[in-house]
């Protein structure tokens, strides 16, 4: 079964090192993982592990009754719930805009919808857009801290917080709370390898961006139509093998990612082909990998790129991410509000 047939153009994977908009981004704002330094994550993840554990009542009282706006111009699950749950049980108002139940869907602009917002009384807004760059636009004529939750083909740097906090969870526990800080060697001689649908992953640039400056080792795997040549030249620490099996067999961790169907334009993905070399089932990972953990960044697709028993299988932490997610969204809307009040303070000083 093969996806229709392509354009001859080869595809290229396009990952900015750090992108830096042409104007001053806000300091409560999350929109690429490039924006934050090691000490940063480390206070983050600490943050998230106290948030976690801290009693529900006294959570609430942090920043109850403050306003945050979701816009999501894509369907999500993990993403959004997990949003919206991190607000609320920091006690906050919250309210959902998509494109299928507001002027979105009439022709609205995003500057108009982030106006709106604004001026309804939203201080900060969570954003989904299928444009690659869409939250530096929405920041700039709002002017509120906007938290990046995957734009385009882009990034999604809270995907990529709450991988880390998974992996160093089961590699690096004292890392994971924040405890010991992170270096360019918290993941020394760790090998993450990222399989799948590299060319359109938002998740996968944001990981490239982040895991080889903890000194870990990234190696991509996939087929030429998803995986360009030149992804090798992302990062330092970062190259291709096409041979999953060979990939498999140096991984503490293995990150699946699904076939983006709405994004493949054309390309021409075999996917019988594709189980066949680069499906993760229960075999390849009893052979090669008995002890890595796998992860990914969901929707799954049962049966393409794993297995259900790997899916559910003892190395699988991918509702452990799930989990995480609600911690590390807790503490990057409670760092996206302290920046609010120091500026008000500022202000009023």
């Amino acid at each position: 079964m093969a996806m229709p047939a392509s354009s001859t153009a080869r595809p290229r994977l396009r990952t900015p090192s750090a992108p830096q908009p042409p104007f001053p981004h806000h300091p409560g704002s999350a929109i690429s993982i490039g924006h934050f330094s090691l000490a940063e994550i480390t206070r983050l993840l600490r943050r998230a592990h106290l948030l976690n554990n801290e009693d529900p009542i006294e959570r609430s009282k942090r920043l109850a009754k403050r306003r945050v706006a979701l816009l999501f111009y894509e369907a999500s699950t993990r993403t959004r719930t997990s949003f919206e749950l991190a607000a609320k049980s920091l006690g906050m108002d919250t309210t959902l805009v998509s494109n299928l139940s507001s002027s979105i869907e009439k022709g609205e602009s995003l500057k108009d919808t982030g106006l709106t917002l604004r001026a309804l009384g939203a201080e900060a807004i969570i954003l989904r857009h299928n444009a690659s760059g869409a939250p530096y636009v929405l920041e700039q004529f709002t002017d509120l801290p906007v938290l990046n939750a995957g734009d385009g083909r882009h990034e999604h740097p809270s995907q990529a917080l709450l991988d880390l906090l998974t992996m160093l969870a089961h590699l690096s526990p004292a890392h994971a709370s924040g405890e010991a800080a992170l270096t360019a060697e918290s993941l020394k001689g760790v090998t993450v390898s990222i399989v799948g649908d590299i060319l359109h992953s938002r998740v996968a640039r944001s990981n490239l961006l982040l895991l080889p400056q903890l000194g870990a080792e990234v190696v991509l795997s996939g087929p030429p139509e998803l995986l360009p040549e030149d992804a090798a030249l992302i990062a330092p620490n970062v190259g291709v093998e096409r041979n999953f099996e060979l990939a498999l067999q140096r991984s503490q961790v293995v990150m699946l990612l699904r076939i983006q169907s709405e994004r493949l334009a054309g390309l021409n993905v075999d996917l019988d082909e594709y189980k066949t070399r680069y499906q993760l089932d229960e075999r390849r990972l009893a052979r090669l990998a008995p002890e890595a953990i796998v992860l990914h960044p969901g929707p799954i697709i049962r049966g393409l790129e794993l297995t259900a028993a790997v899916a559910d299988g003892p190395q699988s932490k991918i509702l452990e991410q799930v989990h995480n997610g609600v911690r590390i969204r807790m503490a990057l809307i409670e760092r996206a509000f302290a920046a609010l009040d120091a500026q008000g303070k500022g202000a009023n000083q």
